[in-house]
């Protein structure tokens, strides 16, 4: 890690208390050290995680906080050890900006996994100074936990892939879920959800989107793409589509039931849980064993997972929908987001901005 000794200034939008409210912060940045990164941020979406730790939802909040992990820049220095990078490179910087490198996960390239991972914001460096986010000027990022951005891609619509995006391409990478011809269910339709059903577009699967209402089936047939849309409280549809899913891929982020989505996998079916829910969920236990089906859950993706989703994504023109604001209206976006508000990723132009005014 880099020192203090050299300092470096910039200006962030940090939460003060559990409030939430975001306002200007200046904060000290470290030395480039020699395998580091120093990036100016473009942009930086706004994810449903930000807005629970400015407001300490999970209880491990730390203040000042700048939030911000889905972070687009331009490298304006690197470190004398650095190799994949250099000064003019537009880059990304995800969830993670540390970990210890040496675990089973470590070894394995999955370093989300690491029990020593270190987040981008609301976390400590291993010197003892506090990671801030991609809701500033500037960053300074270790080169592994950067991304190159594939050229001819607009770091607006790069923003959400680097969680949102990853998020998704990871279980199906994992679990072998690629492959053209498969049919998926997405379950909730929020940033996350969206990138789902583009991306397993993308792969060649026939998606169907699994909501509790008819409101965002227009949007999801005609806007997103998707081959069919199916309401959870239509008895007679839940049980015609029974026992036919490869995959479904549950982003619902509150308390819910999982007996229909699991009625609706095929023989070794996978429900992929991917919302964060702190209460327990149920089901009963013959609706697994009767299809051999399996209910998991992933954690964002690797560092090579991130680069990958974004050649592929490059690859296959899949475009996020988003919203652009400036910083002065981040903390209405936050308001929104609380609301669901949003289609479906607000991204902060973090450069076009005035960081230090309110």
């Amino acid at each position: 890690m880099g020192s203090m000794k050299d300092e470096r200034k910039t200006t962030g939008w940090a939460a003060t208390d559990p409030s939430g409210v975001l306002s200007p912060y200046t904060f000290t940045l470290r030395n480039t050290g020699a395998e580091d990164v120093l990036i100016k941020v473009i942009c930086c979406g706004i994810c449903h995680t930000d807005l629970h730790q400015i407001k300490n939802d999970l209880g491990m909040s730390n203040y000042p906080m700048v939030p911000g992990h889905e972070v687009v820049g331009e490298v304006m220095e690197v470190g004398p050890e650095v190799t994949k990078f250099k000064v003019g490179d537009c880059v990304g910087v995800g969830c993670l900006v540390g970990c210890c490198g040496s675990c089973r996960p470590c070894e394995a390239e999955v370093e989300q996994y690491c029990n020593k991972k270190i987040w981008s914001y609301n976390d400590v460096y291993t010197d003892g100074n506090p990671t801030q986010g991609g809701f500033a000027g500037s960053m300074v990022v270790h080169q592994k936990f950067v991304v190159k951005i594939p050229e001819g891609m607009s770091p607006e619509q790069v923003a959400p892939l680097l969680c949102a995006g990853v998020t998704v391409y990871s279980p199906l990478n994992h679990f072998g879920l690629k492959g053209s011809g498969l049919k998926g269910g997405i379950l909730g339709l929020g940033g996350v959800g969206h990138m789902g059903v583009l991306i397993a577009k993308a792969m060649g699967h026939h998606v169907t989107v699994i909501s509790s209402s008819d409101k965002k089936k227009e949007e999801a047939l005609d806007v997103l793409g998707a081959d069919d849309y199916l309401i959870s409280s239509d008895l007679n549809r839940m049980q015609e589509l029974a026992d036919t899913f490869d995959y479904i891929i549950d982003t619902v982020p509150v308390h819910h039931p999982l007996e229909p989505s699991l009625s609706l996998l095929k023989l070794d079916g996978k429900l992929i849980i991917l919302g964060v829910i702190n209460v327990p969920l149920q089901f009963i236990s013959p609706l697994l064993m009767i299809g051999r089906k399996t209910i998991t859950g992933t954690f964002i993706g690797s560092m090579k997972e991130t680069q990958e989703m974004l050649e592929f994504c490059k690859e296959k023109g899949v475009r996020s929908t988003i919203e652009v604001v400036k910083m002065d209206y981040v903390n209405t976006a936050i308001e929104r987001l609380a609301k669901n508000d949003v289609r479906y990723r607000f991204v902060v132009d973090v450069i076009g901005s005035n960081l230090e005014n309110e």
